[in-house]
C-alpha cells in the first residue's frame, strides 16, 4: 500500500497522478480509512479477514474479478460509475486477492483526494459517508473480496449537493471533525 495526494492533472486515470506529496497512515486515520497487509493463505482463504470483517458487523462477503473479459458488455460502465465520486450508507471493505488498483478517498480537511495503491493482500476499510471512487491500474485486473452487513449490494450515491445532505455523509463528518 502506498498512499499520497492526486496530481489532479489531466490523463489517463490509470496511471499513478502521483503529486510527489506521501500521505501518512495517520492522515488516513484521520479520516477513518484503515490498511493493513495480510498475505493471502496459499490455498486462497481467507480466514483472518473473514474475522476481522465479522468483527465490525460484516456477516455476508463475495469476490468479484473487474476484467474487460470477466464483465463484457458492462466493464466500461462499471468502471465509469466505480471511478465517479460517490458514497456508500454503509462501510466499503475490501479485501484484495489478485492484481492491482487505485482507490482514491477524499481527504475533507483539504478537499484534495488521497490516491491509495492497493495490491494483493491489502485490507482496506473505509468509513460509511466519506466520498471515494476507485479504478484500475494499468494491469486492468482485479479480484477482490467485498464484505457487507447484510445482503452483498453495491449503493453508490454520486457526490453532489444531495448526497453532501446525506444523514451518513452528515454523521461521518460530525465523527472525524470531533476525532
Amino acid at each position: 500500500m502506498r498512499a499520497y495526494y492526486f496530481d489532479d492533472l489531466p490523463g489517463d486515470p490509470r496511471l499513478p497522478h502521483d503529486s510527489g506529496k506521501p500521505v501518512e497512515d495517520s492522515v488516513l486515520e484521520s479520516i477513518g480509512v484503515f490498511i493493513w497487509n495480510i498475505p493471502v493463505h496459499a490455498d486462497g482463504t481467507y480466514p483472518v479477514i473473514l474475522a476481522m470483517g465479522a468483527e465490525r458487523g460484516s456477516n455476508n462477503h463475495d469476490v468479484v474479478t473487474v476484467t474487460k473479459e470477466s464483465l463484457g458488455d458492462q466493464y466500461d460502465g462499471m468502471l465509469k460509475s466505480f471511478y465517479e465520486e460517490h458514497l456508500h450508507e454503509h462501510e466499503e471493505v475490501r479485501y484484495i486477492l489478485e492484481g492491482s488498483g487505485w482507490f482514491d478517498v477524499r481527504d475533507h480537511a483539504t478537499d484534495s483526494l488521497v490516491r491509495i495503491q492497493l495490491g494483493v493482500g491489502d485490507f482496506m476499510i473505509a468509513p460509511a459517508g466519506i466520498y471515494h471512487r476507485f479504478i484500475l491500474d494499468e494491469k486492468n485486473m482485479i479480484t477482490a473480496v467485498r464484505m457487507f452487513n447484510d445482503d452483498p449490494k453495491w449503493t453508490p450515491h454520486v457526490r453532489g449537493e444531495s448526497t453532501d445532505a446525506n444523514p451518513y455523509r452528515v454523521e461521518y463528518l460530525n465523527n472525524i471533525i470531533v476525532n
